[in-house]
């Protein structure tokens, strides 16, 4: 697979800060932007219906563009939250996830019960993140397990809290 699932081949400004996005892999997002541009002084201009109405493709089809290299988002931010609106389990969780527990690639793919591979197509995006995955690697946090061996129970809030002290 490659990495199309982030490059922009439509994108179609909407009412209410929406947008309208198709990826080159086929698929089609509609993502609200309400909630950031509210909390971000940077999208702020976004505000103006005017303005955001003037969305458009970005530099390579990566990013949607308003005012060029003043007001841009990223292709991979935006699918980022259109999955995450949609329901699913956006790929951002993995990386940070990753960042968070210090884990390599290796140790987490071994913790997960995964391949290297399929960890990295998660991480990557390009291959949609199942439920279970996401709830192994919250699992994973909550008891930050030793060597090979699974825990048999979940820590209670005294052990939890001495765990990520």
């Amino acid at each position: 697979m490659s990495r199309d699932h982030f490059q922009l081949t439509a994108v179609q400004a909407l009412p209410e800060s929406r947008l309208q996005l198709t990826f080159a892999d086929g698929k089609s997002f509609e993502v609200d932007l309400r909630e950031w541009i509210a909390s971000s002084a940077v999208l702020q201009p976004l505000a103006d219906p005017a303005l955001f109405a003037q969305a458009r493709l970005g530099f390579g089809s990566r990013s949607v563009d308003w005012v060029e290299d003043e007001v841009d988002l990223g292709s991979d931010n935006l699918r980022n939250l259109a999955v995450e609106q949609s329901g699913g389990i956006g790929h951002e969780r993995i990386w940070n996830w990753l960042h968070e527990t210090g884990l390599t690639l290796e140790q987490a793919a071994q913790a997960l019960g995964l391949s290297r591979r399929m960890l990295i197509y998660y991480r990557d995006g390009e291959k949609s993140i199942p439920r279970a995955v996401w709830l192994a690697c919250l699992g994973w946090e909550a008891v930050r397990p030793q060597g090979q061996t699974l825990p048999q129970h979940i820590p209670s809030v005294p052990e939890y809290a001495a765990l990520h002290a």
